[in-house]
C-alpha cells in the first residue's frame, strides 16, 4: 500500500512540478518523494517509473489527441519510426528511466543515512 501511495504522490507532484518548472523537475520530485517514503531501491525504482510513466503518457495524449497527430506524427517520421505511437512511447519510457532512476538514488541516499 505504501508503494501504491508514493507512486500517487510522485505522480500528482509531478504534474504540479512540471506546470511550473522544466522537464527535468521529475527527476528532483521523484528523488524527493523516494527519500521520505524509505522504500527499499527496488521498489523506489518501481514506483517512480511507474508514477512518473503515468503522468508523461497522460501528459503526452492530452497534448497529443487534440490536434489529431500531426506533431507526434512528424517527430516519429524525423527519428525514423514506424509511427506516432512508437514515439510516444519512447517519450513516455524516457520518462519513466529518468523518474526511476532518481527514485531510486533517493532510496539509495535515504539507507546510507
Amino acid at each position: 500500500m505504501r508503494a501504491f501511495n508514493t507512486t500517487v504522490i510522485i505522480l500528482v507532484t509531478c504534474a504540479l512540478a512540471e506546470w511550473l518548472l522544466p522537464w527535468w523537475s521529475i527527476a528532483l520530485v521523484a528523488f524527493t518523494v523516494s527519500v521520505m517514503a524509505a522504500l527499499r531501491p527496488g521498489k523506489a525504482f518501481l514506483t517512480g517509473m511507474c508514477g512518473v510513466g503515468l503522468w508523461w503518457l497522460i501528459a503526452a495524449l492530452y497534448r497529443d489527441i487534440p490536434n489529431h497527430h500531426i506533431l507526434s506524427t512528424r517527430m516519429a517520421e524525423l527519428f525514423h519510426l514506424p509511427g506516432y505511437g512508437f514515439y510516444i512511447a519512447l517519450t513516455v519510457l524516457i520518462g519513466a528511466l529518468t523518474g526511476g532512476m532518481a527514485a531510486a538514488a533517493g532510496a539509495l541516499v535515504n539507507r546510507k543515512r
